[in-house]
């Protein structure tokens, strides 16, 4: 076949539109996996989690998103109830720099306070992600798209070269100067 006549004809077939991007979808499961990525704030706090855990190393690596996980449900359960809880934008950019600071200085707590801290963070994200979205598969996909964040913040901890260490606190520290910038604007 000719190649003109081909392209012509490849040119010429109907593309879709993609006009349609899912803003009807407010409840399904992807929709609660998107939903952590729709924020700054969620997002860095999330993928600082993982940071921090994987700086920390050891047992810290799960116990902290996992704490984090923990909280982020309970929260969000209280959010889907309907159940108030004072101060949460305010913690929730709080996050931000906390955990920001905690990778870049590679704090190391004692698991148990780290674990409790992470939880509580979690608790106010889940808490405003739950009074913004409906319970069911949404919530199951906003914990796996925050496992995934987390997941990102393990990797980039992930010791692959000398400097690999100071390059994920740096990356920890220009979060939470993001985190000071959210709370400014």
């Amino acid at each position: 076949m000719n190649p003109i006549i081909l392209l012509a004809s490849v040119l010429l077939l109907p593309a879709p539109a993609f006009a349609h991007v899912g803003d009807g979808l407010h409840h399904g499961l992807m929709a609660g996996v998107l939903h952590p990525f729709s924020g700054a704030d969620h997002l860095l706090a999330m993928v600082m989690v993982g940071l921090w855990a994987g700086l920390q190393g050891g047992r810290a690596r799960l116990a902290l998103p996992a704490g984090f996980l923990a909280g982020m449900a309970g929260g969000a359960l209280l959010g889907f109830a309907g159940l108030a809880l004072p101060g949460v934008e305010t913690g929730i950019i709080a996050s931000v720099i906390v955990l920001g600071a905690l990778a870049a200085l590679a704090l190391q707590p004692p698991l148990a306070i780290g674990v409790a801290l992470a939880a509580g963070f979690g608790l106010l994200h889940g808490h405003a992600h739950g009074t913004e979205m409906a319970a069911g598969a949404a919530f199951f996909g906003m914990l796996a798209g925050t496992a995934a964040l987390h997941a990102a913040g393990l990797a980039l901890a992930s010791p692959v070269a000398p400097w690999a260490r100071r390059a994920a606190q740096a990356v920890g520290g220009a979060a939470a100067l993001g985190g000071v910038i959210l709370a400014l604007v």
